[in-house]
Parts: structure tokens; C-alpha cells; sequence
């Protein structure tokens, strides 16, 4: 059990916490939610002993094994694996005490190394190692890459690993599906409902925290209020407490108004009827959650641009990829207004090479690509804030696209995307992630695109944020391409799927709990396909033998067998008289501590004693000798043996 009583926590002039109050149990999966600054990634170095409390009391159980992901990025020479290895420092300490036994043949000591290595499930560790490594997405070639070789995002994947590889009774995540794709988040969903130990995770991934956690702890008002279930559940007792201030629920009611008029204007033109969907969902969710962001400061939206032409963008047998690569081919696309999809396959099956190609980053290597002379494109790049000037502000960015636009019109624009007063004048330097997207978002809204094309727009952005952008999306009326690993997002702005998968492109006739299903298939698939693969060789090798060739490879391996019993009878022999030799050892030197040993009349004795000491000294090591040859042939005949096998 984790307590928290009568915190308070202060960073410099910010207080964090005042006050605070928490119990968590052991066994519990923990969201823990709040606003950016409102501390919740310092509440995480307060369990890790990084801070400490101004005043109140932390307690942790005794003995309690953290473990976190690191969000420093290394760039070390060790290879993947190894990385991830060195995440279980036990297994490393084992393993280390183990090599310098050898070295000094400490044969008894190595056997009890090796019991222990056992306890510590070390003999599969590197087999889980690469379970780990594959789950997030890395190849079966990357596990023997260093680290230094993989980029900003793949690094912070392998500290992940490294965290979930560290044997811990309480697992501290922060932001763990930033980088990651959907594939891997599902992946990571899964292994985390089997973790055994106690779970908090920082989060801004609604789907995420609803399928893994069972708690939620939000950071409000310097308090802790903890709240049972998952996000969803926590967004809608916040809204019954927050619906009771009547000023911010009459808010609410005047929105939906709105979209119920919309609805009942346009529902039945075929036009706008893909929009008057979107606003009934919005409804739908409205009437239950959106209480919840009453006191939120975003409120922005995609206009489109007033031209519009059908289809916006087509491709049509086009080959996408590279000039020595194609990665998609046959690909045809038309894109009308009011088209909205979602792309989905596995890590590095195209998802960004197409949308690329639609962007026109990326020239068709065969086929056609045809925009249309009004096509308006906005696009957010998976490293879309490494574009942005560090040095210019918000306004200035938006000023520099439209040198004409007055001030005050920017910064009432940029005041919906959360950047008020000064905060609209400060260098880009000096932001966070999430303001940095903020930034780029407000950019590509700012100049009415009638095609978005979003790869993966929600990395560091949190709940707030995501929530804003989702009814952004609902009422943009141009078309729509989302690549994202939040499912929340995708289930509500998209109106159909296509799988980008085995080098061509095509729809997907279902939902994403029908993309799972896909996935755990495509990989029940590749697994029995190696194993295919694998035993494959022995089986034709076994086939090609003569049956003379058959027989004299039994009698073979029943000679290796006979020669086997006798090494294996020696070994067990050569086991107990090293027991025994270690043991009066240690009486010897138990006796030789005796101080009274050393007087004058007891010298006949320590003389006796020492040459006992020096004889059994040469018997063990000439015990352990034979052990290390015994030992070694038998390795070489069970190594024959499984061969004739």
C-alpha cells in the first residue's frame, strides 16, 4: 500500500500539492490525469526519492522494487537486447558474480550461482527480452543493432522495454505510448492487464487508460482525488459534480442546441449528411462527458477552404515508395469532400509513404497522381514541431503566413488554441511538446486546408488538448486522413478504414476491435510460419538418410548413451566429495579464527591444522579439475547425441 497523507510539495514558486491526501493498494492500475504542470510527473520523483515532501508523509512498503522508464535518450554501443537486459540489475549482478566465479573456478559457488540464476528465471531472460523488443516493433535483425543506431523515438520504445524488463512491484509509466504506433500500444495494453504488481501511468490516451487501468488519480486544485474505474468512467463523475455549477452546465446546454439544429437543418441533405453524423456523434458523447471540459481553454476548429472541388486529390495505379524501392503498389484513391479515413497497419507497412505520396513529399514511381487546382492541403507530419522557427512566437508564425492579417485577429485566433496575452509573443524555445503541437495545429487550421492529413497529430498532446482536436475533426468539412495510435480519436472522427498492409492498400471492412482480431492473426501467422521454417531443414536432412545410414545413427546415439552413465556417475561423485572438501574447509577456517590458536602452547596444533588445510586445499582443487573435464565431456556427448537425435 502507497499513502500519501497531508502532502505538500513545492517546485520553486509553483505549488504542486498542498495538503494532498492518497491510498493506493497493492495490486491497483492507477491512471494518473491532470493538466500539464499541475505536477504529476514530480509525484512520480517523489516516489522514485527524487523530491521530497515540504511537509506531510510518503509512505512506501518496505523493500518495495520500482520500477521506471527513463525518458533520457542514450546512445550507447550495447545492442538492443542487451539494453533491455540490463533493466533486470539482478539478473546483471547474477550474471557478473557468475563469470568471476568461473573465472576462478569456485565450482561450489558457481553451482549456487546458477540455482540462483534459476530462481530469477534467468535462463529464458533473453528470450523475454526479444518477446519484449518484438511487441514494441522492432525486427528481428534490430535486436542485434546498437543503440546508438536507432532513432530519437525507437530509443525511447527500447527504455520502455528496458522498464517492463526490470522485475518491480510497482511500475511507473509516463506518457509510454508517445512514440509508439497502434500495433505496439495494443500490444503494450495487453502485457500490462497481466502485470502482476502495482501500476500508475501518466497518460493521455483515453482508449488506453479505459482498457488498462482501474483507478483513476486527478491532479486538480492541488488535491488528489482518486476516482474508481477508467477514464471514462472518471470523466463522467466529474461531470455530475461538475454539472451541478449551473453556469457552466447552461454552457453546455447552448452547444447542444447548436448541434441539434445543425442536425435538423442538414441531416436529410446528401451533402452535408456525413457532417450532421459527425454533430450526432458529437451529441452523443456531448451529453455525457463534455461537463468534464467546461473549464478547458481550447476551443478551435478547422474551417475549410471555401473552394472545393471533387475529388480534391486521386491516385490512380500508382507505385509509392522510393526510386529503389516500391513499398505500395497498384494503389488508386479518390478523395471527395466529406471523406474520412482512417489508416491502419502494422509498423513500416506504408502508412506515411502514402500519405507522403498524397501530400506530393513523395513522387509516384509509376501511376498517377491528380490534384485538383483548389486543393488546400494541411498536413501534420509525424516530426511536424522539429519545422517550426524556435526562435519566432506563435503570432509570428501565423504572421508570416498572412502578413496582412491585423494582430488582434491573430491573437484572438490563437487565444482558442490556449495562448493568451504575452504567452502569445514568447519564442517557440521555450514551450513544452504539447505547446509546440498547439503551435503547429494552429498553423494548419489558420489556412482553411480542405484536406487534412494528420500523421499521428496527438504525441504530447494531453486529455484536454485531444479532446478539442476530436471536435475539431467532428466538424471539419473538407476531407480527412488520420494516422493515429489513439483509438478514441479515430473511432470518432472517421467514417471508414484502409489497411495498409503486405505492399498494397485496401479497405477494411470492419471496426478497430476487428483490426485487433486482424493483428493477433497476422501474428499467429509469422510465428508458425518461422517455426515452419525452422524445423524444416531437420526434416529434410532425416529424409535424405539411406535406411542403412538411419541405422548406424541409432547405433551411434546409443553408443553416446552407454558413454554418457558413467561421466554422469563421476560427475555425482565428484559433486559430493567437493561438498565435502568445501565443508571441513570451512570448519578449518572456523577454527583458525580462534585467537586462543595462536598462543604458544596450542603450536603443535595450528601446525597440524594448517597442513590439513594446505592437503584438502590440493584435493579440491584437484576435485574441481576433474569436474571442468568431466563436465566438458559431458556437454560434447550430450551435443553429439542431440545431433544423431
Amino acid at each position: 500500500m502507497i499513502q500519501l497523507q497531508q502532502v505538500s510539495l513545492q517546485r520553486g514558486h509553483n505549488i504542486l500539492l498542498e495538503l494532498a491526501d492518497l491510498t493506493l493498494h497493492s495490486g491497483w492500475k492507477v491512471g494518473l490525469v491532470g493538466a500539464n504542470g499541475a505536477g504529476k510527473s514530480s509525484l512520480f520523483k517523489l516516489f522514485l526519492g527524487e523530491l521530497h515532501c515540504d511537509s506531510g508523509n510518503l509512505d512506501l512498503p518496505g523493500g518495495l522494487r520500482i520500477s521506471h522508464m527513463a525518458q533520457e535518450v542514450p546512445t550507447s554501443e550495447r545492442s538492443a537486447i542487451d539494453y533491455v537486459l540490463d533493466g533486470d540489475i539482478g539478473l546483471r549482478k547474477i550474471q557478473q558474480q557468475l563469470q568471476t566465479a568461473e573465472q576462478e573456478h569456485q565450482l561450489h559457488r558457481i553451482g549456487e550461482l546458477h540455482a540462483e540464476l534459476d530462481n530469477h528465471n534467468g535462463y529464458n531472460a533473453e528470450s523475454r527480452a526479444a518477446q519484449l523488443l518484438a511487441g514494441l516493433g522492432f525486427s528481428h535483425n534490430d535486436i542485434t543493432r546498437s543503440v546508438k543506431e536507432f532513432s530519437g523515438g525507437w530509443r525511447i520504445r527500447l527504455n520502455l522495454a528496458q522498464a517492463l524488463m526490470c522485475p518491480s512491484d510497482l511500475l511507473l509509466l509516463d506518457e509510454p505510448t508517445n512514440h509508439l504506433d497502434l500495433d505496439a500500444t495494443i500490444w503494450l495494453e495487453q502485457w500490462l492487464r497481466q502485470y502482476p504488481g502495482m501500476l500508475i501511468l501518466i497518460s493521455h490516451d483515453r482508449d488506453f487508460l479505459d482498457n488498462v487501468v482501474s483507478h483513476i488519480t486527478h491532479v486538480e486544485h492541488k488535491k488528489l482525488h482518486l476516482y474508481k474505474g477508467g477514464y471514462s468512467a472518471f470523466e463522467l463523475q466529474r461531470a455530475e459534480r461538475l454539472a451541478q455549477q449551473q453556469a457552466e452546465f447552461a454552457k453546455q446546454q447552448q452547444r447542444i442546441g447548436e448541434i441539434e439544429d445543425f442536425v435538423r437543418r442538414f441531416r436529410a441533405k446528401a451533402t452535408k449528411a456525413k457532417q450532421a453524423q459527425s454533430r450526432i456523434k458529437e451529441l452523443e458523447r456531448m451529453e455525457k462527458i463534455a461537463p468534464a471540459h467546461v473549464d478547458s481553454p481550447f476551443s478551435f476548429q478547422f474551417l475549410s477552404s471555401d473552394k472545393m472541388s471533387s475529388p480534391l486529390l486521386t491516385l490512380a495505379d500508382a507505385e509509392c515508395g522510393y526510386e529503389t524501392k516500391t513499398i505500395l503498389a497498384k494503389t488508386s484513391l479518390s478523395l471527395t469532400p466529406g471523406t474520412r479515413i482512417g489508416l491502419l497497419g502494422p509498423n513500416g507497412a506504408g502508412k506515411s509513404t502514402l500519405v507522403k505520396t498524397l501530400v506530393g513529399d513523395l513522387a509516384v514511381c509509376n501511376g498517377e497522381r491528380h490534384a485538383s487546382d483548389n486543393l488546400q492541403i494541411g498536413y501534420f507530419a509525424q516530426h511536424q514541431l522539429e519545422a517550426l522557427d524556435m526562435e519566432a512566437s506563435p503570432l509570428l508564425h501565423l504572421n508570416r503566413i498572412s502578413p496582412k492579417a491585423s494582430e488582434q485577429e491573430i491573437r484572438n485566433f490563437l487565444g482558442t488554441f490556449g495562448f493568451f496575452g504575452d504567452r502569445a509573443l514568447e519564442p517557440v524555445k521555450n514551450f513544452s511538446g504539447g505547446e509546440k503541437a498547439r503551435v503547429a495545429l494552429s498553423m494548419i487550421a489558420w489556412q482553411k486546408p480542405n484536406l487534412l492529413l494528420m500523421d499521428e497529430p496527438t504525441n504530447h498532446l494531453d486529455l484536454e488538448v485531444r479532446h478539442a482536436l476530436t471536435l475539431a475533426l467532428q466538424s471539419f468539412e473538407g476531407v480527412l486522413i488520420l494516422v493515429s495510435h489513439d483509438r478514441h480519436l479515430l473511432r470518432n472522427t472517421v467514417d471508414e478504414f484502409l489497411l495498409v498492409a503486405n505492399g498494397g492498400v485496401s479497405e477494411f471492412k470492419g471496426d478497430l476491435d476487428d483490426y485487433q482480431t486482424w493483428l493477433l492473426e497476422q501474428k499467429r501467422q509469422e510465428q508458425k510460419a518461422e517455426a515452419e521454417a525452422f524445423a524444416k531443414p531437420a526434416s529434410e536432412e532425416k529424409k535424405s538418410l539411406s535406411a542403412a545410414e538411419r541405422k548406424e545413427q541409432k547405433r551411434l546415439a546409443a553408443e553416446r548413451r552407454n558413454q554418457l552413465r558413467p561421466i554422469k556417475k563421476r560427475l555425482e561423485k565428484l559433486d559430493s566429495d567437493m561438498e565435502s572438501q568445501h565443508a571441513q574447509l570451512s570448519e578449518i577456517e572456523a577454527s583458525l579464527s580462534d585467537s586462543a590458536l595462536y598462543d604458544a602452547e596450542n603450536k603443535a596444533k595450528l601446525k597440524e591444522i594448517l597442513q590439513q588445510q594446505a592437503t584438502l586445499t590440493q584435493q579440491a582443487e584437484s576435485t574441481e579439475e576433474e569436474w571442468m573435464e568431466q563436465q566438458e565431456a559431458l556437454e560434447t556427448l550430450e551435443a553429439e547425441l542431440n545431433d544423431l537425435e
